[in-house]
């Protein structure tokens, strides 16, 4: 329970031994823990990248990816990456720019704008990252159907057997499988660790929103 909780729960007391703090000393309060929890937004937004760069960096040299890489698709896996990367960097200074306006706030409206402000990007984060991956697995799958070689006998096979329908649908539910399953792992952790910030925040959204009524 945080000093403000415990301050509240004492003014419910009746023993009168507790003293009224100012509308500015709790304003003080909100303010400090809101620039903490979008401070923590950004610091966990960097370790995410930092975690999955290494896991990148980790099976890089694996037989999967040296035969994707062996693909010569560069001329559509560079410029997403790019992307990407370019989209997250704006994100991560926006995070950053998000933590000193809050910091800097001199008023509780604009402090609430920029709470609010806080949660739109977070959640436009979330929503980029899911959306990207599903862009993502989406065209790896065009270029696996496209140009791999194994992929591409097993289809003209399934073509002269009559099968070709079954082996795309097989192909493409075991895909969608995986994904919905990363997707599933990347909301639950999203919900754990972002989701309990913005809650804290959206906490102190209404503690700011009862001191200007």
């Amino acid at each position: 329970m945080d000093e403000l909780e415990l301050l509240k729960k004492d003014w419910k007391k009746d023993d009168g031994n507790f003293r009224k703090l100012s509308y500015n000393e709790i304003y003080k309060m909100i303010l400090k823990k809101s620039s903490s929890i979008v401070k923590w937004i950004f610091i966990i937004s960097l370790f995410e990248f930092a975690f999955w760069s290494l896991i990148a960096f980790a099976f890089k040299d694996s037989k999967s990816m040296k035969d994707f890489n062996n693909l010569n698709v560069d001329y559509i896996i560079i410029p997403l990456t790019v992307i990407g990367y370019v989209i997250l960097a704006y994100f991560f200074y926006l995070f950053f720019r998000n933590y000193q306006r809050i910091s800097a706030t001199d008023n509780a409206k604009v402090l609430m704008e920029n709470i609010l402000k806080t949660r739109r990007s977070v959640k436009y984060y979330v929503a980029f990252n899911l959306v990207y991956l599903v862009i993502a697995t989406a065209i790896g799958l065009f270029i696996q159907f496209d140009q791999n070689p194994e992929i591409v006998n097993m289809a003209h096979s399934a073509a002269a057997d009559g099968n070709l329908f079954v082996f795309y649908s097989r192909f493409i539910l075991i895909t969608a499988v995986f994904l919905v399953g990363a997707i599933a792992i990347l909301l639950f952790f999203y919900w754990l660790i972002y989701g309990i910030l913005l809650k804290r925040l959206n906490r102190n959204y209404k503690e700011l929103n009862k001191l200007e009524v």
